[in-house]
This record gives C-alpha cells, structure tokens and sequence, in this order.
C-alpha cells in the first residue's frame, strides 16, 4: 500500500477547482463533460418587430433565413426565431436539450403555449426537450424563441443603472441540440459545494479539511473520460454529506423566489414578459421537483399573466392548489413604503387581497416588500387591518450608515399595532444556494440565541428570471451536514410558524424603519410626484360625490368598475421604483399617461356625480361650489364670470357638502374679516397683511418678515429679482417676482395672501434644465427645539434637528407628506405644501426640497417646467390646536366649483360633520361587495396623538352602522348605535377605523 501523500491547503484546494472550472482545461476537466454529443439545429429562421407580438400573431409573419452569429435590434425590439430540430436516432435512452444562448431575453414556445425562458444573465441557456429519449418520441419539432432585445437588467449604456442604449444589438452565440449528463452535472454540484465548505469553514476548521480531502479523493477516483468511475466518486460525496448535524442545528427556510420589478430599467409591458418568462420556468421546477415552493407577490402582475398568458395561469392556480406555487405579500404591486397616502396604501391591500382570494381562494397571511425605500410607522396597523401580521423584507441591509440591529423582530407602529418582522440575514432576495450564503445566514444573524430560524431566498431578481434547477441541487444536498445548518426547502408559512413558536425573546422595533439610502428619491421626477398626489385627492373626490350621489338620488350608479380601473393605475404607479422616480425615461411616461387617464376620467365622474347631487333641487342655474373635507370651510375662490373672465369671491360651504355659488353680478355681502392690505413702499419693498400674519418681502422678492399678528412674533429671518405687487378687492393680496437661478433655468413666484387665511401661499414656476443640481426652498426660523414634527400617512412622529448620533445625521433629508412643523412652547412655524416628499429640518432651518438634476437612469429627469405651491403658517401654540392639519389638508384639497347642468340647490347641505377637531374623516365610498349596493365605507383616523370620544354626523339616512376591517369585513361585535343621526367613536392615539353604514336606497 502506497504511504499517503503530504496535503498542502491552497494547492489541493485549486486542484479540485480547476477540475471543475469552467474556464480553465475543460478540454479535459469534469466541467467539459457536462454535454456530450451535439448537432446543429435543422433549420434557423427569423422575423424582428417593434411590436410585443402575441404568439398567434407571430407565428404568421414571414420568417427569413437566420443563422448562429447574427446580430438584432434594437433596444425593446423583438427577434422571433422559428427552430426546426431533429434529433439524432442514436441519442435514444438519453437526455437531451436545446442550447441556446443570446444577449437577449428568450422565451420558448412549445405547441403554442410557453414553456421555458431563456437567458444567459439567469443561467438558464438550455432547455430540456426530454430527460430520455424514448424509441416512440418524435424525432423532429418545431419550437419558436421570442427574444426581447434587452438584458435582464434592461439595457443600460455603458453601466447598468445609466439611460438605455437605444441603438444597442444583440447576437444569437449558439442555438444546437446537445446530450446532457445528468451524472456528470450531480457530481459538478457535490465538488462545488464541497470546495464552499472547505473554503467557507476555514483552515481552522475540521469539517473543512475532511470536505477538501473528500473532494480531493473524488478527483484521484474520478476519469471525466471513462464515466464507470462515476460512481465511486458520487459515493464519496454521499458519505460525506450524510453524516448528520445535531438538533441545535439553526434552520434555514429555502424559498423560491423571484423579485420582479413592475417597471425600472424597462417599461410596463416588457414586466409582462419577464414574469411570463420567470413563472413558467418555475413550473418546470415544481414539476421535476415535488417540494419545491416558490413564493410569489404583486396581483398586477399575476392579472397581467391571466390575461396575455391564460395557459400559463391556469397552471399557476393548479400548482397554487398543489401548495408549490405560494402567492404572498397581498399587495397590488410592491409599493414604495414612504410616499402613498395612508388611503393609497389601504388600498393596495384591498386590491391585492381581493384579488388573492377570488383567484386563489384565500388571502395572504403575510407582507411581502423585500425591495423599497423604507417603511412607514403606520405600515404594521394598516397590515393588522389588513388581515396580516408577518412581514418580510431586507432592504434595511442597504443602510449606508447604521446597521439594523435586528433580523427577526417585533415592529410596533405608530398606534401600538405590532406584527412580526424577519428580514432574511443573507441580506438579500436573490441567492444562488452556495456554502457562502447559507453560512452568512448563520453567521450575520443578529438575533442568534432568540430563535433558530431564518429564511434564505433563492432565485435571480430584480429582472426576473428565477431559481435554477443547479441551485435546488445545491440546497437538497445540504439537507442536513454536519457542520453547516440545516436546510429545507420551505414556505413563508413554515418559516413564520417557527418564528411564532419561539418569539417570547423577540426584540421589538418602534417607530419607522428608516433606509438610509436613496433620499433623492423623495424628490426625483417632481411631475410624477405631483401625479400622484393629485389623482390620490381627485379619486378621494370622485369617491366621495359618488357616494353623496348614491345616498341622493335613485337613478345614480355608482361607478365602482371604473374607479377600480383608476385606482389600479394609481396603484400601479405607486409601485417602488416608479412614484420614486429611479425609472428610466419610457417608464416616466408611461406613469404620467396613467396619471392623465386618471385625471382626464376622474373630472368627468365628479361632474356626473354632481349632476346627480343637483337632480330636482330647485334654485338658479349656475355652479355647485363643494367642499370633500370633514370641516366647514371659508376660502376665496375664483368663479367664471360671463364671457370667459373670472372673479374672486368669498364663500362658505359645509363639512363634506356643497353651497351654492355666489351670483357675480350681486354686490358681495360686507366681509366679516379684516381685507387684505398691500403696501408697496418708497424703496420697493411690500407688505402683505391680512390681520392674521403680515408678509414682508424685499424689492428682490426675498421674504425678510413674516409676522404672525395676534402674538407680535417674527418666526421668519430675514436674490435678485423684479417684484409687482396686486390687490383684489380687499380678498386677496398678492406679490410676483422674477429669479433667474443660472444661465439655464428661472424662477417665477406669486407670493398670495388671502382674507381669513393663517398661512401665505408661495405659488411658483420653474423652468429647470441643469445637471446633478438640487433646488431646495429654506426658511431660517426663529423657534427652538430638538425635534421636528412630520406628517405621515394618518399621523405625524418627530425627527431630530441635530446630528447627535449617526442615526440622527443618516436622516439627513428625510420624507414627509402635506406638512411639516417646527415648534417650542406655545409657538411654530408649518411649512405645507402641495406636491414635495423631501424634508429636512437642521437645527432652526426648515427645508423643502423642490427639484433634482440626476442623469441616471433618466437623463431628462426633472427637465422642464413646473409648477407647484408652499405654504408658511406661522401659529400660536401647538401644531394641532393651531390646527395646521387642516390647513395643509385645505392646501391640497380646493373647494371644487362644479357646474350644474340644471339648477343649483339653493340651500346649503352636508353630508357628514365631526364633533372633534382631533378626528379626520379621511374616505367615504361604496362598499366594495357587489350585495351592498347600498353601503358605504367610512375611514377616520385620529390625527392629533391623543385619546378621544369623537361624534359623528350625517344627514344621510343610515340604516345600520357597524365597524369594519380596512377589508370591509364586519367586526361581529362592532354594532354602532345611531343617537339623533350620531355615532360614537372612540380613538387612541393614531387609531384608524373603518365602518359600514347601511343606507336607505333613496325614493325614486
């Protein structure tokens, strides 16, 4: 017997690399036996189109002559090819597969139906025709391959995240048929995953050396010539890997998974061929492998599959039945966490859960957002209201600052609402199962000792594409080895069920989870941002009048199909990385057409439902003037005058209800408030005053005093530009300058004060064409604290004004929605607005941020005109009894002046009115369940952090009054009793609630 040889680590262990290596001597290697026996493809023909053909349609096309080598395009082009093969006699009792490799995305298509993607980025380059060759099985097919002409990361120029290449081409590098063995690829995987844990493990470690020296002793048995050697080598492995761990082995949960983003570096309609071409190759998996799960979010995607790909659909369902297929998340699209409204983001879970459960037959049990921009503190009471109380994501690793101290974790939000939280510890969504990975889940867990438990997903994202059959290999080989942790192929269920059972050492989280990364994105595309708010108040409108209409009169229908429609585009553009601007240029425009269908159909609904509210009301012809806010408003408000001019008027209209307009011709009645003063003085400086605060600006337009009148106190510190100043009847006071900010982009403002109003609007128009500049408003105040307040969705949290720690300076421009606040005791400065996320208060300076120049992946981001409008309101006291919500509610909500097609009612009317200013009646709107025609849904929050008792009236004539989920699910024991048309509620802090009101169907 010959005496062992010596073993040096580093030369062993590149031995066994190079046996396996792709690269290097696989003329002779293990690597290059993976295929045996190979032939070209019959015959290669082609035909390229702009157009995203369905496969009926392109297989009618005239295909020309294509052959190996030739290139196609251009960016978001499509190459169909057809592909005759015939397969040679003598590879019967053999597996064979079509290689394919392109620059392109490739989708194979089988008798009509889709059977396997294709692409080189997603390690998927062949396609199986037959795992053995049966003597009866057809020798010639005939397949097609749809190639998109774009990566899987879209088609940037020169790096990933830069604009689109639009003129790049693409190349077809192999199409042949080819003998895969199968044997060969088993002990490519066990030598692969041996080399991780040798190398993984350390020369520390014993484990390691026995795998090194296992891999080794494989080598020495194994001839890639002679596949009889086969065998003993695949022995050696077995024995390795069925030595066992011990019962405290730590779990991992292996999920199929496959992050798909609605749009980012391509437009919409190429996502629908990317989950197209990931899902169906994930059934290929589930068929082969029975324990596969693959666990899959956003219902606009599976619509969009159900309605281009209904064969495929049909087999997710099955799969979904079989428990394989596992739709999670219960979301429309996986939204961005920061900037939706508290309504919009309600909503995305009443669309997805809807959706959920008449196509799959149950709702989602848990939230699914491994890939946005941080989350909101209300996310946890809006997911329990919801029905759902785990949560999974991991973009907190991304921090650029701090590290998340936890990865399994309670989170308690704003309200107290608590859910359990797992981010994965491998710190990401898209792993490849090797040694490595499943070792950073056990080593990076920050919560080892409180729970032995982790989730590891698997499968290339962000592009689609998917698992891969060599990463299921990888992951059941390491079922259960000594000296790594325990993998199981697992389901978001199984994992959060373990979680559960051992949560009693569970740390909680409170407050927003915050990334500290990507703040621009609060500002990018400010027109999409606009959109966004805009058509979240048009829908809140159209919603509202609508119900009134249905309350009102017997012929109204309420449009419930289309304000699904429009609430779905709304939706879908709230998706992460298109409300926040990180889009490429096709997807921006695709974002504002859905927001220009939104506004362009919500105008039209709002006119049919105050048509309907005027129905048989006696009085004048002219308009209805209506206020959609749950308090009673006095405004100046512009009405058409005959002949096309406008004129300002002073008017009153009730908490959610309507008045009629005030006749042009009539003499105003005398105002009750002090008018508005203008002063233009000797040196060119104004002066604004309307009793309430007092405007001072200088000849350059530059705000040197803002006064707030009743308290003598000057909240405001005091560029060139050309200042004219107006006055309008003592109702409004305004002034206008002119800033030209660089050689290529100018500023106009409007500075306006209005009779009765505590705060002084800042209307301005920006011409922007610069380069990686950011345009920011600032506002030096003279108020003290060491906290700034910021609204959120249904409430507000406090943020630093210093840098004490890293956690506090990582918050350097944070996200807030219509108002922010700056206040010590018993006075402060609001800052309202109606279209800007991006904020920041540093020591006594208030920020917004207004505009961004970024030049990736959009190039002409932010270029162009704008229009927006701030708001200062200084205040006596606190924010809330000021009350500075309402105000920046008011801000972002006109009263509407609605032409009525017959008479307007004479007399005023209002639907709804609160007893507590501390209440918010935020939605009114039909109950989604087709039997209730005839309900309404109401959602309130409590916005001012206390505890409150809250009435509620209505003039509509309620039947029955019951609270309600944000699912509109009755609470059992949620029976609201009706007191002289009023109901009680009571409110904690930040409490959302939802009711039913059962109405009457008006008399015809």
């Amino acid at each position: 017997m010959a005496a062992p040889a010596l073993k040096h680590w580093r030369t062993t262990l590149e031995r066994v690399e190079k046996f396996v290596s792709p690269v290097y001597f696989t003329d002779c290697n293990l690597r290059g036996r993976l295929f045996g026996d190979s032939c070209p493809v019959a015959s290669l023909s082609s035909f390229l189109t702009p157009e995203r053909l369905a496969y009926q349609e392109a297989v009618q096309q005239d295909f020309s002559p294509a052959h190996v080598g030739d290139t196609f395009g251009p960016t978001w082009w499509t190459c169909w090819f057809r592909v005759e093969l015939n397969i040679p006699e003598a590879w019967v009792g053999q597996e064979v597969h079509l290689c394919w490799e392109s620059d392109g995305e490739g989708l194979v298509w089988r008798d009509g139906e889709p059977v396997q993607g294709l692409t080189k980025e997603g390690e998927k380059t062949s396609y199986v025709l037959t795992d053995k060759l049966g003597e009866g099985d057809p020798r010639s097919l005939t397949l097609y391959v749809e190639v998109a002409c774009n990566g899987l990361l879209g088609a940037g120029k020169g790096s990933m995240i830069a604009a689109p290449d639009l003129e790049k081409t693409f190349r077809l590098s192999r199409a042949e048929l080819a003998v895969f063995h199968q044997d060969v690829h088993k002990l490519l995987v066990d030598l692969e995953l041996l080399l991780g844990i040798a190398k993984g493990l350390g020369e520390d470690n014993q484990r390691s050396f026995q795998a090194l020296y296992t891999a080794n002793q494989m080598v020495n048995v194994c001839d890639p010539a002679q596949p009889e050697t086969y065998p003993v080598a695949q022995a050696l492995a077995s024995r390795f890997f069925g030595q066992c761990g011990g019962e405290s082995q730590h779990t991992i949960h292996a999920m199929g998974h496959c992050h798909i983003d609605t749009a980012w570096l391509w437009p919409f309609k190429e996502t629908v061929r990317k989950c197209a071409r990931s899902w169906v190759t994930a059934l290929r998996l589930m068929e082969q492998n029975a324990e596969f799960i693959f666990a899959c979010s956003q219902a606009q995607q599976l619509e969009w599959v159900k309605n281009r790909y209904p064969g495929l659909y049909a087999q997710l369902q099955e799969f979904a039945c079989r428990g394989q297929f596992v739709p999670v998340g219960g979301t429309w699209v996986e939204m961005d966490g920061n900037l939706p409204s508290g309504e919009a983001m309600v909503r995305q879970f009443l669309q997805g859960q809807n959706f959920f459960l008449q196509e799959f037959g149950k709702m989602c049990s848990e939230f699914w957002l491994p890939d946005t921009f941080g989350y909101s503190a209300q996310l946890p009471q809006i997911m329990r209201g919801c029905g759902i109380t785990r949560f999974l994501t991991q973009k907190l690793s991304w921090n650029l600052v701090n590290s998340f101290p936890h990865h399994s974790f309670f989170w308690e939000g704003l309200d107290g609402s608590r859910v359990l939280v797992h981010f994965p510890p491998g710190d990401s969504y898209g792993m490849q199962g090797s040694v490595e990975e499943v070792l950073k889940t056990v080593t990076n867990n920050r919560d080892k000792g409180r729970t032995n438990h982790s989730a590891f997903l698997f499968g290339f994202g962000d592009g689609g594409g998917g698992p891969t059959q060599t990463m299921l290999d990888r992951l059941k080989r390491l079922g259960n080895t000594d000296g790594l942790p325990r993998v199981q192929l697992s389901s978001p269920g199984q994992l959060f069920k373990a979680l559960e059972s051992d949560s009693e050492q569970l740390c909680t989280w409170v407050g927003e989870l915050f990334l500290e990364l990507h703040n621009g994105t609060y500002t990018t595309h400010a027109q999409i941002k606009k959109g966004n708010r805009e058509c979240e108040r048009i829908l809140h409108d159209v919603e509202l009048l609508s119900s009134l209409a249905l309350a009102r009169s017997a012929q109204f229908l309420y449009p419930a199909a289309q304000l699904q429609h429009l609430w779905r585009l709304l939706l879908l553009n709230q998706f992460h990385d298109v409300v926040t601007g990180s889009c490429i240029q096709l997807v921006a425009e695709d974002a504002m057409s859905h927001y220009e269908d939104i506004r362009s159909h919500g105008n039209t609904l709002l006119s049919a439902a105050a048509a309907a509210l005027c129905a048989g009301e006696p009085g004048p012809e002219g308009l209805l003037i209506v206020n959609t806010l749950p308090w009673k408003r006095t405004e100046v408000l512009s009405l058409p005058k005959p002949g096309g001019a406008h004129c300002l008027a002073l008017v009153t209209v009730p908490s959610m209800g309507y008045a009629s307009a005030p006749t042009p011709t009539l003499p105003q009645p005398l105002l009750p408030q002090q008018p508005v003063f203008v002063v233009q003085e000797t040196d060119g400086s104004v002066t604004l005053d309307n009793g309430i605060i007092r405007v001072s600006l200088d000849p350059t337009g530059r705000l040197t005093s803002l006064v707030l009148v009743a308290s003598g106190r000057k909240p405001v510190l005091g560029q060139p530009g050309t200042l004219a100043v107006g006055s309008e009847g003592g109702l409004r006071g305004s002034a206008w300058f002119l800033l030209q900010i660089s050689p290529n982009s100018r500023l106009s403002q409007e500075v306006v004060l209005d009779i009765g109003c505590p705060y002084v609007r800042f209307h301005t128009e920006v011409h922007w064409n610069e380069a990686h500049k950011f345009l920011k408003v600032e506002f030096p105040a003279r108020v003290r604290s060491p906290q700034a307040t910021y609204e959120i969705q249904f409430g507000h949290l406090q943020r630093p004004t210093h840098y004490n720690t890293s956690w506090d300076w990582a918050r350097f421009e944070v996200w807030a929605h219509r108002w922010m606040d700056l206040s010590e005791h018993g006075f402060g400065l609001a800052l309202l607005n109606d279209s800007k996320y991006g904020a920041s208060v540093q020591g006594s300076v208030l920020s917004l941020s207004l505009l961004r120049a970024p030049k990736a992946p959009d190039t002409t981001a932010d270029m162009g005109r704008h229009e927006f409008t701030y708001a200062l309101m200084p205040h006596k006291g606190s924010f809330q009894d000021a009350g500075v919500i309402p105000a920046a509610y008011n801000l972002n909500f006109p009263l509407l002046a609605l032409p009525a097609p017959g008479p307007a009612p004479a007399a005023t009317w209002s639907a709804f009115s609160l007893s507590s200013p501390a209440v918010v009646l935020e939605t009114v709107k039909q109950a989604e369940t087709s039997s209730q025609s005839h309900t309404l849904v109401l959602r309130l929050y409590e916005a001012h952090g206390s505890h409150v008792d809250c009435w509620l009236h209505t003039s509509l004539p309620v039947q029955e009054a019951v609270l309600c989920d944000f699912l509109e699910r009755r609470d059992p024991a949620g029976h609201l009793p009706l007191q002289d048309a009023r109901l009680k509620l009571t409110f904690s802090p930040f409490q959302v609630r939802s009711l039913l009101l059962v109405l009457q169907p008006p008399p015809n």
